[in-house]
């Protein structure tokens, strides 16, 4: 009877937990999606600059040099440039997957800065959702199979044993 309860409150707990997987997603998606305007306005500001001045955006990083300061300001407008190309391809992704597939994308999103800050803000929610109820029944399933497979395995050497025959 103690197994059977410590395999159900393993598939409880798995279900609770991996129903919460889409509510992440979107959690996520949102925080990204206010990473990805905030580096268009940054972006935006460099490109009307360097239009202004008849440049390019590559022309107008090219000028950068000469000091260390602007050394440093072209390495960081580079890789800000990178980050929002890359952010904004993640958005558009996301936006365009289902939901179980969004899932996928954020747990193999390449940007830690959004995913920390999506987990350290995270509210977990009541899975309402097509997506939130098949991950609760994967979950669901996880959980009993992994404590019943663990308490299979620690049980094991205490089974039953079958007395000699012949004897």
């Amino acid at each position: 009877m103690i197994l059977r309860v410590l395999v159900l409150t393993g598939g409880v707990l798995g279900g609770a937990l991996a129903s919460q997987l889409p509510e992440f997603s979107q959690q996520y998606r949102q925080r990204l999606g206010g990473a990805v305007d905030a580096l268009a306005q940054v972006v935006a500001d460099f490109d009307a600059s360097a239009q202004a001045e008849g440049l390019t955006r590559t022309a107008a990083l090219a000028q950068m040099h000469g000091t260390a300061f602007l050394d440093r300001r072209r390495a960081d407008m580079t890789r800000t440039f990178g980050r929002y190309d890359q952010l904004r391809m993640d958005l558009i992704a996301l936006n365009g997957a289902g939901p179980l597939l969004r899932t996928y994308y954020v747990a193999r999103s390449r940007d830690t800065e959004v995913a920390t800050a999506a987990l350290s803000s995270f509210e977990p929610a009541v899975p309402l959702t097509a997506a939130g109820g098949i991950f609760a029944a994967t979950g669901l399933l996880t959980g009993l199979l992994t404590v019943w497979a663990a308490l299979k395995l620690l049980l094991w050497p205490f089974g039953r044993r079958q007395p000699a025959r012949g004897t």
